[in-house]
């Protein structure tokens, strides 16, 4: 895929991209995903596209957006014209091609399904074609036993006899074994990494993959961001978004990001049928049943494999209520908050605001003390979190508990501290 990039594309990625080169903080004057929607349907219904923001008489139309966003940000955001040009020579020389919504070659399966809600900016590494191919989405839980790997692992053997593309989001465990059996067996594989794009395509192991035509992996973070809870469950509508049909082989109950991914496409968004994996005792996979998930049918040839992606499936909508959560400020003890997905917080702890964080729904909260907590390199008992954060000692003690459940932090002992999870390695190494 080409790095020509086009005036529109140029335009979008001044807007959206931190542009990570050399540097680990991005610009805080980013347009998130939700102020560039507005922005893009400003320019839209005015009759103006992302490039005419870079044309000699940009002004007016600069000035004209101030509506939507402040002026003096969109000018700071449009200079970087130097940081583009040193992050578009830093993905040539690794191989990375970038696109945006406004290039014919943006993945179509990802514009189709998600429309309005397709990243601005996708960048990637490999054969582009695969993302076109459709396939099966498998994803699962990091934590999982030798039994289920090895099953997982067949399941990409056999995608691969039935020229099936394996699309998953490359994480520790189901995602891994499933992009390993496929490959072993010279399938195609797609991955949508949440993080480290750069990394994992410089990694030996998967050069050659890539160079070959049998891996493609894609990305709607800088190539260079690191992992962030938040991200890794943004990009779960991806990996539905580019498959027929989506198999969950395990999942908690009611956290995680298996759980959250599974849960938004049956109730939500309805892009394809969901199966889950027969096996008995998993609360978490009976759960996904009664929202309308359908029981994995275990094809033992490729001919029924192929059937089994298919198969049509509309589940029903099912309702269900607001997130809610709450957290105490230690200036004021027993206070609490409730915040519910669309109405803001009334306030948010020091270290958040500092951070950036205003008011935001709840689940952006998440995100943010998430993004916070993931990058704790150096251990730290929960009272030196609860300090740095301002909150209260028991709330924390909640946020550790939860992202030690989901892998974003480890917990060691003796003293008890935590930080951060250790550096992925080569996706199909056990």
């Amino acid at each position: 895929m080409s790095m020509t990039l086009s005036p529109n594309t140029q335009a979008i990625l001044l807007l959206t991209a931190p542009l990570i080169a050399g540097r680990s903080v991005p610009s805080a004057d980013l347009l998130t995903f939700s102020e560039y929607k507005r922005l893009a349907r400003f320019l839209h219904e005015n009759k103006r596209q992302p490039s005419d923001l870079l044309a000699p008489d940009a002004d007016k139309l600069i000035a004209e957006c101030r509506s939507v966003i402040v002026s003096d940000r969109l000018k700071r955001l449009l200079e970087r014209g130097f940081l583009l040009s040193q992050a578009i020579e830093r993905w040539n020389t690794r191989a990375i091609w970038v696109v945006t919504r406004a290039d014919d070659n943006y993945p179509r399966r990802i514009k189709t399904h998600l429309k309005g809600d397709a990243p601005p900016v996708i960048y990637g590494c490999g054969d582009a074609a695969i993302l076109e191919t459709g396939g099966l989405a498998v994803v699962g839980s990091r934590l999982v036993d030798d039994t289920l790997v090895d099953y997982t692992e067949g399941i990409g053997r056999l995608a691969a006899a039935a020229r099936c593309t394996i699309v998953s989001g490359g994480a520790r465990g189901i995602d891994q074994a499933a992009m390993r059996g496929a490959i072993a067996a010279g399938g195609k594989v797609a991955g949508v990494l949440a993080d480290s794009l750069e990394r994992t395509a410089l990694n030996r192991e998967h050069r050659n993959l890539l160079i070959e035509g049998q891996l493609v992996l894609i990305s709607p973070y800088d190539p260079s961001a690191g992992f962030n809870i938040g991200h890794a469950m943004q990009r779960n509508k991806l990996i539905y978004a580019l498959a027929d049909a989506a198999l969950v082989v395990n999942s908690d109950y009611q956290k995680g990001g298996t759980w959250a991914g599974a849960v938004e496409q049956l109730e939500k968004l309805h892009l394809v049928p969901v199966y889950v994996h027969a096996t008995e005792g998993s609360k978490g996979l009976e759960a996904l049943r009664q929202k309308g998930a359908l029981p994995w049918p275990n094809p033992s040839s490729p001919e029924a494999f192929v059937e089994a992606l298919t198969v049509e499936h509309a589940p029903e909508k099912a309702s269900h209520g607001q997130d809610r959560f709450s957290f105490t400020v230690n200036e004021e003890p027993g206070k609490h908050y409730e915040a519910q997905q669309d109405s803001p917080l009334r306030e948010a702890p020091p270290l958040l605001k500092a951070s950036g964080f205003h008011a935001t729904p709840a689940e952006e909260l998440f995100a943010k003390v998430k993004e916070i907590l993931e990058r704790m390199e150096t251990p730290k008992t929960d009272a030196e979190v609860a300090e740095e954060l301002g909150v209260s000692k028991s709330q924390v003690k909640e946020w550790l508990k939860r992202l030690v459940g989901e892998g974003v932090l480890q917990k060691l002992s003796k003293p008890v501290r935590y930080q951060s999870t250790a550096v992925e390695g080569p996706l199909f190494k056990q």
